[in-house]
């Protein structure tokens, strides 16, 4: 399914010159998935719909707020970036990176697919410790990515450096409880056969938002263009939520 997902993406991408389409098909595509092992899994059925409801609900959100933000946009400058890199092989680049989503999503899968095939429930606390962590989670990352929109929506703050509420505290907020959400399933799937599997998708997230594609690249672009950020940087935890240092 997401191999077909994808490469209708990547099809659609060749048309519109705007990669940044792989972004919302990835977190819709992965509420798919969610409902999925719901719908077909062999689990104890209260844990599979937790999975269903909460993997959609959280990539509805995301997909919603990542359409949004696109939306009649230029290409974001990472993929501007490797499209020129590529130059004449850019297409074909492009549809390998579209199925690196896949993946990656497969990997994550199995924070979804460990909990909606244990065969009992999990224990009260268990349940509540996961239902707490996705709320706040997803919650968090709502509140970030709604202050930095309000932020950037402003005439006055083009340019500028977006310390509005949770990003006085973390240059990344939303990357912080993206990472987040990936562990409420580790308590849906503790007690369960491969339970351990589950702590992969968040280590996988934070690697990958850390290391790889989200920060490395992001705060490359930034402190090339927007003066402020260097020092910002310096004195603001870069994942965390933490109280900012002095300069």
């Amino acid at each position: 399914m997401l191999v077909v997902v994808f490469s209708a993406a990547w099809w659609r991408q060749r048309y519109t010159r705007n990669a940044a389409i792989v972004d919302s098909v990835w977190a819709a595509s992965l509420g798919g998935v969610a409902l999925i092992y719901a719908s077909f899994a062999s689990g104890e059925a209260l844990t599979r719909w937790m999975v269903g409801l909460g993997g959609s609900v959280w990539a509805l959100r995301l997909a919603a707020h990542l359409r949004r933000r696109n939306a009649d946009k230029p290409e974001d400058a990472r993929y501007r970036k490797m499209r020129d890199t590529w130059g004449a092989k850019a297409n074909h680049r492009m549809f390998w990176l579209f199925q690196l989503q896949v993946a990656v999503s497969m990997v994550l899968s199995v924070a979804f697919a460990i909990p909606a095939f244990r065969v009992d429930r999990p224990s009260a606390p268990l349940l509540a410790a996961a239902c707490s962590v996705w709320l706040l989670s997803v919650v968090g990352e709502a509140i970030a990515d709604r202050q930095l929109a309000r932020f950037a929506a402003q005439p006055l703050n083009s340019g500028a450096v977006c310390e509005a509420g949770l990003w006085r505290y973390s240059r990344h907020p939303n990357y912080f409880f993206e990472c987040l959400h990936w562990l409420a399933y580790v308590f849906l799937s503790i007690g369960a056969p491969f339970a351990w599997l589950t702590v992969i998708p968040p280590l996988l997230m934070a690697l990958l938002l850390t290391k790889i594609s989200g920060l490395p690249m992001l705060e490359q672009h930034l402190t090339a263009t927007r003066p402020g950020y260097a020092s910002y940087k310096r004195r603001t935890s870069a994942l965390v939520p933490w109280p900012p240092r002095r300069e």
